[in-house]
């Protein structure tokens, strides 16, 4: 080989590598196929290509569309009439969405202290599966981000679930109940361990992303939405029809008072879920009531491990409440702990929260701006979020390391989103009726995240009148590895650099 073609090859592998190295979450096969890499010539554009063919067959990422919302619906119950089709962008067409509301019945002291009523969660779960669930055909676009594609019920169309499911706002259900109506039909199994012991798995069929399949009984494992308290016999319910006839699944729904937290995934995406856990943590009146804490919930989807954080935390405006709000963080991190299920005796199963792979922390988490009532209403009357934002306290107590160290948060484009009047665009305080409902404008509700593998693709807030706050709604590809054994992963690796060797 002569000294030009030996500079040329280290040259163009430096291209390759490094530009992986700063793509923004695209895979080697992506930038060889794309104009990512700047080619000088005719012979090296065909390098790409070739090679893009091949890590094809190495590079073994999936990736996932997560819808992330949170809303504090400030003590009202739904009604049948709710459209929430906007809010849930359902013509993204996500694959997992994740839904936190805070508030949905009111925090006085008979809620708090005594029975939880749900409700208002289960209207919830009824207006959500009628949003998730419409026909294909009233979808105005198909998203192509996602490796999990929708598929037509083998029972025939999916059928709309309006006016079935608008029947449960006259039956007085529990949360119980009515999650059982929209549940996947392998919830116990989402529930369970489905690992393999390394031995075994060079051999198995979970090996493979496209056939996994489930190498235990169902029957073996409890779901806490089949348990009875006392042998109470369910009545019977008009429901929104068979679950294989719905495009969507909801896997988990948790109530803690007012803090109420549902996911919903792809009917073909169930099959891939387990390890499914929750976990409550109170941080209300006296450090131990639930009116403010947060429910967590962990699942692994293959080998990827994810976490979902729905949170309300410590209120109040007067200087030094941020402390509070930041104690609140920071005990939810430590105290959150997940029931071991594995069955593998070396598991490295997250029982944590950062120890996951992939979370995401939404909520009402009260910080509010640093400013005087008068001097936010100038810079919100000049849209001046730049120096709004400067005065945000969680942005200041992120920046000095006080809380969430280490996550991240998407720019924000959009206004304030507590505290309005009700069934009104002006923020409370601005007519006289409302003056002594006054609170300086702030944004209480946010969505951040923490791994790698995850990137962001909207952050945006709906505009409902329905509550005293705007529910804030985030949309993430998120990067999904599908399980692979160590061996093969490096034998692909040198297969396609030995290949990029013999094409130089």
């Amino acid at each position: 080989m002569t000294r030009r073609n030996e500079e040329f090859k280290k040259s163009f592998i430096h291209k390759i590598f490094s530009t992986n190295a700063s793509n923004g979450g695209k895979t080697i096969k992506d930038i060889l196929d794309s104009s990512d890499i700047h080619t000088e010539s005719v012979f090296e554009r065909s390098i790409c290509k070739s090679l893009g063919r091949a890590m094809a067959v190495s590079q073994d990422v999936q990736s996932l569309r997560v819808f992330a919302a949170t809303w504090n619906v400030g003590g009202k119950s739904p009604h049948s009439g709710l459209n929430l089709d906007n809010f849930l962008q359902i013509q993204d067409q996500s694959d997992i969405y994740v839904l936190g509301f805070q508030e949905i019945v009111p925090l006085n002291a008979g809620n708090v202290l005594a029975i939880e009523d749900n409700g208002s969660a289960a209207k919830w779960l009824s207006l959500i599966s009628q949003s998730l669930n419409k026909t294909p055909d009233d979808h105005a676009s198909y998203n192509t981000h996602s490796t999990f594609k929708s598929k037509p019920s083998k029972q025939g169309s999916i059928k709309p679930v309006t006016e079935k499911g608008s029947s449960l706002f006259s039956q007085r259900i529990s949360l119980r109940t009515a999650s059982r109506i929209y549940m996947a039909e392998r919830r116990r199994r989402i529930k369970s361990c489905n690992c393999i012991p390394e031995s075994e798995r060079k051999y198995s069929k979970e090996s493979c992303f496209k056939c996994q399949q489930a190498s235990f009984d169902y029957n073996d494992f409890s779901s806490e939405e089949d348990e009875g308290s006392s042998g109470t016999v369910t009545p019977e319910l008009t429901t929104p029809g068979s679950t294989n006839q719905m495009r969507y699944s909801l896997i988990k729904s948790k109530q803690m008072v007012g803090i109420f937290v549902t996911i919903w995934v792809k009917r073909e995406l169930v099959q891939h879920i387990s390890h499914l856990r929750a976990s409550c943590i109170s941080r209300g009146i006296l450090g131990y009531l639930g009116n403010k804490g947060c429910i967590s919930v962990s699942m692994s989807i293959l080998q990827t491990s994810f976490c979902f954080v729905c949170s309300h935390l410590a209120s109040g405006e007067k200087e030094g409440d941020e402390l509070r709000r930041n104690s609140d963080v920071i005990e939810i991190i430590k105290n959150t702990q997940f029931p071991k299920i594995c069955r593998l005796p070396n598991s490295s199963m997250p029982e944590k929260i950062l120890e996951h792979d992939r979370v995401i922390w939404l909520g009402d988490l009260n910080y509010r701006i640093a400013l005087s009532y008068s001097d936010t209403r100038k810079l919100l009357e000049g849209n001046d979020w730049d120096a709004l934002l400067g005065k945000d306290q969680l942005k200041i107590e992120r920046e000095a390391g006080r809380v969430f160290k280490g996550w991240k948060e998407g720019k924000i484009y959009f206004a304030p989103t507590y505290k309005y009047s009700y069934d009104s665009d002006t923020y409370a305080g601005e007519t006289i009726k409302s003056k002594g409902k006054r609170r300086t404008p702030a944004w209480c509700d946010r969505i951040l995240w923490h791994g790698s593998g995850i990137y962001q693709k909207s952050y945006t807030r709906w505009e409902s009148r329905f509550s005293d706050h705007r529910p804030v709604c985030a949309t993430f590809l998120v990067n999904l590895k599908a399980v692979e054994d160590k061996s093969t992963l490096s034998y692909k690796t040198e297969s396609v650099l030995m290949m990029l060797v013999k094409i130089i």
